[in-house]
């Protein structure tokens, strides 16, 4: 038996870099004990089973990217949960949740629950393999017009190897400078403002454009997720992933898009909006211009 097999047969590998990608077998080691004279073929098949992925062709199991996730008040939580669930199944990498408090205070989302921040901005790497933004309203609105956000969300985006969001989460890019002749999508209800930052709108879930991706709004973010998963690591390894998360979605309505609900529940919806999307449009008239 390998050393690494005997470490993962004995809890050891079970660290927090391997979630979610075995949540099932590190639950099983820690349980194992009290499994009586099954626990140890369940534990050899549980080592087995990961030698066998280890080895399938492409699968890229182990990197050491640098990935920062920025929190800021009244964010919206799908919008970074979704992506950081599949981030945290690489393993080796290095998910870094932002916060412009370097006190490390949890940072409050707009549906009431908060995230603990990891590192603040000053410590954040320099450089990053994937600077991610994700969207709100008023919350991104104020990021919007934050100085010291919009200073490391363009500083970080220059040197990024990806620079990305979710949602609203492309307009604090375009604030930045960071999508000027881009193509790039958001949430339908603000997709219209992105030429304000000199961005070309694509309607469409997911925008590659270089080094910039855009997801649309919200839910958009587990296409964003298991999209850079390939990019980052193999289309194996983002398949298995979906595997574990059972994403496999089926809609039990079909109104998840402008163009398919009735109007007269389609322009109130959108009305809603109207205070937001008229404050980061005028948010807008002060972005910040990217490189000539």
């Amino acid at each position: 038996m390998t050393h690494s097999r005997r470490q993962f047969l004995t809890g050891g590998a079970y660290t927090t870099v391997l979630a979610p990608f075995f949540a099932i077998d590190r639950a099983l080691a820690t349980s194992a004990p009290d499994l009586g004279q099954n626990s140890d073929q369940a534990r050899e098949k549980a080592a087995q089973s990961h030698t066998d992925l280890m080895n399938y062709p492409q699968m890229n199991m182990h990197g050491d990217e640098e990935i920062a996730m920025l929190l800021y008040p009244g964010m919206t939580m799908l919008d970074l949960v979704g992506p950081q669930y599949f981030f945290a199944s690489m393993m080796g990498a290095n998910v870094h949740l932002v916060s412009g408090d370097d006190s490390l205070a949890p940072v409050l989302g707009d549906t009431g629950f908060a995230i603990c921040p990891t590192i603040g901005m000053n410590a954040c790497p320099s450089v990053l393999d994937v600077l991610f933004i994700p969207g709100g309203l008023s919350g991104t609105v104020n990021a919007m017009n934050d100085e010291r956000t919009i200073e490391f969300v363009a500083d970080r985006g220059s040197r990024a190897r990806f620079v990305t969001s979710v949602c609203t989460g492309s307009l604090v890019l375009g604030q930045a400078g960071l999508l000027e002749g881009k193509r790039a999508t958001s949430h339908w209800a603000a997709r219209h403002l992105l030429p304000e930052f000199g961005a070309t709108v694509v309607k469409s879930r997911l925008v590659s454009d270089g080094n910039v991706v855009t997801g649309a709004g919200v839910s958009a973010g587990l296409d964003f997720g298991l999209a850079m998963l390939a990019e980052l690591r193999s289309d194996v390894y983002a398949r298995v992933t979906q595997l574990i998360a059972e994403y496999a979605p089926e809609p039990i309505f079909n109104a998840g898009s402008p163009e398919n609900i009735e109007p007269d529940l389609r322009d109130p919806v959108h009305g809603i909006f109207a205070t937001s999307i008229l404050e980061m449009k005028q948010a807008a008239k002060h972005r910040r211009r990217g490189p000539d």
